[in-house]
């Protein structure tokens, strides 16, 4: 297993509230790459990747005013290229490195466009790339990365289930991933939905997502994020662990730099407009059915 010790003992001490970026992501990361190993680099594909999946998205959905994000695997042309030959050859030809989860959601697009001249179900299509995507993050054959994965999907899992109680909308059709706690919140109406003796963290999780205030609730889960890192990487100061969990750090406060209350509560806003017209007629079955 490689050590870091010079690149870790040269890093300078950041936290959650700094007001300036000692580095962006973008930096980081490319100072890190030559330093790494070429199995760390696959570990640290898997963070890397959730940026390429956005620059895929965005190209399908031909949004053209959506700025292509550097902080991805693959390059704007090559991405093209890629598309260009699923959609002719319905597969990727041997020479390029493309994760199976990227071939899989790419295929159902365009099978799926067959059916929609214009895809109608945006946030259904980021559903379907993050579901695929967690699949095959949490088995990354690094414990650390494999466990944050898991983690991150189980907190987005639990905030969605809860939006969609609140806002009277079938969780079954939000909720991502085919993990135990995915299968809980889609099969229960408990009010912690059976969760919070199963894994540790979730008590804290149900209590943030009580908080009306979107910017704190999301600020406490960050917290909790935070405090997650530190926890795993006690032991492991020099190790890849702890590398990625910096990196980890630096997209926490990077996001919040760019960031203002009323931006994240319009954000929030949309995504729930977005959601009741999606489902629309599955919500007027539910009516129908609880009335």
């Amino acid at each position: 297993m490689s050590k870091y010790y010079y690149l870790i003992s040269g890093l300078p001490a950041i936290s959650l509230e700094d007001t300036k970026l000692i580095y962006s992501v973008a930096d980081f990361k490319a100072e890190i790459d030559p330093m790494l190993s070429v199995w760390d680099k696959k570990i640290v594909r898997w963070f890397f990747l959730k940026f390429d999946n956005q620059n895929l998205l965005a190209h399908l959905h031909y949004e053209r005013g959506r700025d292509f994000d550097e902080r991805g695997i693959f390059a704007e042309e090559t991405l093209r290229e890629i598309c260009g030959l699923m959609k002719t050859e319905n597969r990727i030809p041997p020479g390029y490195y493309v994760p199976a989860y990227f071939e899989a959601f790419i295929r159902d697009y365009y099978a799926g466009l067959e059916e929609l001249p214009v895809p109608e179900e945006h946030v259904l299509w980021e559903d379907r790339m993050s579901s695929l995507y967690y699949n095959e993050a949490v088995k990354c054959r690094n414990k650390f990365m494999s466990s944050w994965f898991e983690m991150n999907l189980n907190i987005n899992n639990v905030m969605t289930a809860i939006n969609c109680r609140n806002h009277g909308l079938e969780k079954e059709r939000f909720i991502i991933g085919d993990n135990e706690v995915a299968r809980q919140l889609r099969l229960s109406n408990a009010r912690d939905f059976n969760i919070t003796d199963s894994v540790g963290y979730m008590a804290e999780v149900m209590q943030i997502s009580e908080e009306k205030d979107l910017r704190i609730r999301e600020k406490r889960i960050d917290v909790l994020r935070w405090n997650w890192l530190e926890e795993h990487t006690l032991f492991r100061f020099f190790d890849i662990e702890s590398v990625i969990a910096y990196l980890l750090r630096l997209e926490m406060i990077e996001r919040w730099l760019t960031l203002d209350k009323a931006s994240g509560g319009e954000t929030f806003r949309n995504l729930v407009h977005t959601m009741k017209n999606e489902s629309a007629e599955t919500l007027g079955k539910f009516k129908e059915n609880n009335r």
